[in-house]
């Protein structure tokens, strides 16, 4: 299982077309974060997650450029398509030149103010967190009523244990109270 693990990851870094590359703050990381294929850290992982976003993003970008083929771009356009072809070819180029470039700019700044970096860290934080944690994971019965009895069950014991402490500190103050109560009876009546 970490033997496929670890080959998909490296698969995913190695697959990634150079066209998705971001910026320099993306590529730096690269050199710096990728030691061994088979070395399994945070560093890595973060990065690893992102290369796979971006081929992710990548291969569905592909496939909606491919949708947009030359035959059916002319069969759109058949009148300027009969006029002149070559020029119809040029135009279709520019046309998927544009829309790939508009798209990956959209893609970048969705990841970039969905703060998709910050995110994947946070990830990796859970993930970690989960692996430390030895205690099964809470999973629910189906039967939403049981789920939401087992939800709330620890927090009304909670509450009924502070409820308890309250209450005996009050009876503990009342009991006080009706000392001083009787010894002021006493006195009062000793006065008399």
């Amino acid at each position: 299982m970490e033997e496929t693990e670890a080959e998909t990851q490296k698969e995913t870094v190695d697959n990634v077309n150079p066209a998705v590359k971001q910026t320099g703050k993306a590529t730096g990381e690269a050199s710096s974060q990728m030691s061994e294929p088979g070395a399994v850290g945070e560093p890595e992982a973060r990065w690893s997650r992102i290369k796979l976003f971006d081929k992710v993003m990548q291969k569905s970008l592909d496939k909606f450029i491919g949708q947009a083929s030359f035959n059916t771009f002319a069969r759109t356009f058949r009148p300027l398509y009969k006029n002149n072809p070559q020029r119809m070819e040029s135009i279709h180029r520019q046309f998927i030149e544009e829309l790939r470039r508009i798209i990956q700019e959209d893609i970048s700044r969705l990841t970039e103010e969905g703060q998709l970096e910050s995110k994947l860290n946070e990830l990796d934080k859970l993930e970690s967190a989960a692996k430390n944690n030895l205690d099964p994971a809470w999973r629910p019965s189906g039967i939403p009523e049981q789920d939401f009895c087992s939800f709330l069950k620890p927090y009304y014991k909670k509450q009924e244990a502070y409820m308890r402490l309250e209450l005996k500190k009050i009876q503990a103050e009342n009991a006080a109270l009706a000392q001083k109560v009787q010894a002021g009876r006493e006195s009062i009546c000793h006065r008399v």
